[in-house]
């Protein structure tokens, strides 16, 4: 018979278990406001959406740093599966905006009143993101070089640089992701405070719909535009 204490915690720090005390639950579950600090109960699904976010947001950022770091290292098959999982990351940031659509657009007006001048363009995630990427598209840039390949080069003879194409081609994934994750927010601010007011930094909601269209890799969409044409002209 086993002794009852043969699975006891032998990890330091608080918790009942090694569980609780390697993931930090009882840090963790104590970083939103309890009930009795709220204005309103939907604080608890606000803040909650949005500390997920940013904490999938460092993961997806991190996996990037290191893909950039494996396509300097010329190992690229590597840097791909890193970027399928920060890709997919931010598929779940995106995922999570759907809740806060439940909220009631009028019960949420007691919630942005103690939001002080919180906006997502202060998100830690956000800039983050826009910190890693140039690095990423640097990186990739020389391997093109390298190779004597235009990104329109690297379409028309893919199948001759294989690792390379699917490399662009997840460079093209994480910018969509990130302006899916981008166009899903403005609707979700749009459904809920609307489209035509201020938000909590003074910034026309309009503003917001403005910059859906910024890419952080302009020349990868550009080059489908470019392919089309050139394939008008080969026929």
């Amino acid at each position: 018979m086993k002794e009852a204490d043969e699975y006891a915690p032998i990890l330091p720090g608080p918790g009942l278990s090694d569980y609780e005390r390697y993931l930090r639950t009882d840090e963790l579950l104590a970083l939103q406001k309890s009930s009795d600090e709220w204005v309103h109960r939907d604080e608890l699904l606000f803040q909650t959406v949005h500390q997920s976010s940013e904490l999938w947001l460092k993961h997806a950022c991190a996996e990037v740093e290191e893909a950039t770091r494996l396509v300097a290292a010329r190992d690229l098959e590597g840097a791909a599966r890193l970027l399928r999982r920060a890709c997919a990351a931010v598929a779940y940031v995106e995922g999570f905006l759907g809740h806060l659509e439940q909220m009631s657009p009028w019960e949420y007006q007691e919630i942005r009143r103690v939001l002080g001048h919180g906006s997502g363009f202060d998100s830690p995630g956000f800039r983050a993101v826009h910190r890693v990427s140039p690095g990423l598209l640097a990186a990739f840039d020389d391997v093109r070089h390298e190779r004597g390949l235009s990104v329109v080069d690297l379409y028309v003879h893919g199948r001759e640089h294989e690792d390379l194409y699917q490399l662009a081609e997840l460079l093209t994934e994480w910018d969509e992701r990130v302006q899916l994750w981008r166009f899903r927010h403005f609707k979700v601010v749009a459904r809920i405070i609307g489209e035509h007011v201020v938000g909590t930094q003074g910034t026309p909601v309009e503003l917001l719909a403005g910059l859906i269209g910024n890419k952080l890799y302009p020349e990868l969409w550009r080059a489908r535009t470019e392919l089309t044409e050139f394939a008008k002209e080969s026929d």
